[in-house]
C-alpha cells in the first residue's frame, strides 16, 4: 500500500509540473509582463518557485490574487461538497435498487431517468428552476450566496460555518438564507454526477448480485435486506469510489457554468471575469488552483479506494 500511494503522489507532482508550463505559458501571452522577458527555462524555474509560496501575483488591478482566491475558492468547494454529498445520497439507494431489480420496470424507469438527466443540459435545467420555483412559487432566492440584510464575518469563508459561527441576534435568520442560497444551485450542480453515480453503482450491484456467495446468502435463508447490507453493499461500493473521485472533480468544473447562471460568488464566476478582462495572471492562478483540486481529488480516490478495496492493490502489483 505504501509503494502504490507514492505512485500515486508521484503522478500528481509530475502531472502538476506539467501544468505549470500552462500556467506560465499564460503569463507570457502578455508582451510587456515580466514573464515574456524572460527566458523560458530561468522564467519557468521562478514561476514555480512562486507557486510553491502560494505567490500568483497581482491582479489587473494590483490587487493580491491570492486574497481574492481565498475569498472565492471557499464558496465553491462549499457549493461542490453540498452537490457531491447530494449525488452520494441519491445516487448509490436508487442505484442499489436498480441493480437489484435489473430488467424489471422499477430498473427501466431509474435507468431512463438517470439517462435523461445525464443528458439534459445543465444551464437548461438551472433556468427552468429558477423560473418555476424563484419566479413562479418564490419558494428560492434567485441568486447569490445570502441576504445582504445579514452581516456574516468571513471566518473559514464557508457561509453555513460561518454563519453558525455569528454571534449576531439574527444568525438564526442568517443559517437560513444560507441553506436557501444553497438548495438550487446545489442540485442543478449535483444532477449530472448523481446520474453517473446510479450508472456505475447499477452495474457495480448487477456483478456482485451475479456471484456465488450471494446465491449461498439466499440458500441460507439471509432476508433482503440483511443480503443488501452485509453483502452487496460491501462488495458493490469500494469498486466505485476511485470514479466518485472522478465525479467531485467534474463538480469543480462545472461549477463554472453554475455560478454564472446563480450570480455564486466562486472561483467559477471569478475565472469568467477574469477571461473577460483578459487578466492573464488571475487566469493562470485559477487554472492552475482548480487543476490541483481536481487531480487531488483523483489521486486522493484512488487510494482510498486502494485502501478499502484490496483487489485494486492486487491488480497494480500483478501488473507492475
Amino acid at each position: 500500500m505504501f509503494w502504490y500511494a507514492i505512485r500515486r503522489l508521484n503522478l500528481f507532482v509530475i502531472t502538476l509540473l506539467i501544468l505549470t508550463l500552462v500556467g506560465y505559458n499564460l503569463l507570457r501571452l502578455e508582451p510587456d509582463s515580466f514573464w515574456a522577458n524572460q527566458t523560458f527555462f530561468q522564467g519557468w524555474i521562478h514561476y514555480v518557485g512562486q507557486l510553491t509560496k502560494l505567490d500568483f501575483g497581482l491582479t489587473k488591478a494590483g490587487v493580491p490574487i491570492i486574497d481574492e482566491l481565498t475569498a472565492v475558492l471557499p464558496a465553491t468547494l462549499e457549493l461542490c461538497f453540498a452537490a457531491f454529498t447530494i449525488s452520494v445520497f441519491i445516487g448509490i439507494p436508487a442505484g442499489t435498487i436498480a441493480g437489484m431489480k435489473k430488467g424489471k420496470w422499477l430498473d427501466n424507469i431509474i435507468s431512463f431517468s438517470s439517462m435523461v438527466g445525464y443528458a439534459a443540459p445543465l444551464f437548461w435545467i438551472a433556468l427552468l428552476m429558477i423560473m418555476y420555483f424563484s419566479l413562479n412559487f418564490q419558494w428560492f432566492p434567485v441568486a447569490g450566496r445570502y441576504d445582504l440584510l445579514y452581516e456574516i464575518d468571513h471566518v473559514t469563508g464557508f457561509a453555513l460555518i460561518d454563519a453558525l459561527l455569528s454571534d449576531g441576534p439574527y444568525r438564526r435568520e442568517a443559517l437560513q438564507s444560507v441553506i436557501e442560497h444553497m438548495i438550487l444551485p446545489c442540485f442543478v450542480l449535483a444532477l449530472s454526477p448523481t446520474m453517473q453515480v446510479i450508472r456505475m453503482m447499477r452495474t457495480s450491484v448487477t456483478e456482485v448480485m451475479a456471484q456465488n456467495y450471494i446465491r449461498a446468502a439466499r440458500i441460507k435463508g439471509l432476508s433482503n435486506y440483511e443480503i443488501v447490507i452485509e453483502h452487496v453493499l460491501r462488495n458493490a461500493i469500494p469498486p466505485i469510489i476511485p470514479k466518485l473521485g472522478v465525479q467531485l472533480s467534474s463538480m469543480i468544473t462545472l461549477a463554472i457554468m453554475t455560478e454564472s447562471i446563480f450570480n455564486w460568488p466562486g472561483i467559477g464566476r471569478w475565472l469568467l471575469d477574469a477571461l473577460s478582462s483578459q487578466d492573464y495572471a488571475s487566469i493562470q492562478a485559477g487554472v492552475m488552483v482548480v487543476a490541483t483540486i481536481v487531480l487531488a481529488a483523483s489521486i486522493l480516490s484512488d487510494i482510498i479506494g486502494a485502501m478499502i478495496n484490496p483487489l485494486v492493490r492486487k491488480e497494480w502489483y500483478a501488473v507492475r
